[in-house]
């Protein structure tokens, strides 16, 4: 008993080595000046996703995030537009927030609705992507043929304008994280106390 209680207490010890520490901390200088890392924070990994490795998979994670953040922006302003009572045209019935899903699924003009959603879905993950080889960073799907005055953009403009669209897009996560969350527990944030799918 004694050999276990010893052996548990030196493999708890081991987790706070100092060469753990290293490893973090060497992973936080290769990135502290990336896009993103903006005060107060700074670089801000908590859960070490980046600690050890390569400059390609922190592009893919970088992709990720800015996926999902570009997607949560369109999640946002959609359950709020929804919630207003905005409806494209013969999808007049399809309710709003959580209860639009089962309404999909069980009734006709809810499964048009459904492959159309779909339809556009395919749509957009095969024309969104570096489709040439030609993208300056990750995220970035002009194509060599959508500019809108981006090459022109000073250098500091265009690092400034990553990072708005990043801290955007982390901010829709939390947003429409918090919609939800409160759809289900059924506490309105919405202005009037209106609390969608309900």
């Amino acid at each position: 008993m004694k050999t276990t209680v010893f052996a548990t207490l030196l493999a708890t010890a081991a987790a706070f080595a100092p060469a753990t520490q290293k490893a973090s901390t060497s992973s936080l200088a290769a990135y502290k000046e990336e896009i993103g890392a903006t005060a107060p924070l700074g670089f801000f990994d908590p859960l070490g996703l980046v600690d050890g490795v390569d400059q390609e998979r922190f592009d893919r994670l970088r992709y990720v995030e800015i996926k999902h953040g570009r997607i949560s922006m369109l999640a946002v302003v959609g359950y709020l537009v929804t919630a207003a009572g905005v409806r494209f045209p013969g999808a007049g019935d399809v309710p709003d927030g959580l209860a639009a899903f089962p309404y999909m699924h069980t009734t006709a003009d809810g499964k048009t609705v459904l492959m159309q959603m779909l339809a556009f879905f395919v749509v957009a993950e095969i024309v969104n992507r570096d489709a040439f080889g030609l993208a300056e960073f990750p995220g970035d799907f002009r194509n060599g043929a959508l500019d809108f005055g981006w090459d022109k953009l000073s250098d500091e403009a265009k690092t400034k304008k990553r990072t708005i669209e990043l801290n955007q897009g982390r901010a829709a996560m939390m947003g429409i994280t918090g919609l939800v969350t409160h759809e289900v527990i059924g506490s309105s944030i919405l202005p009037g106390g209106y609390l969608p799918g309900h």
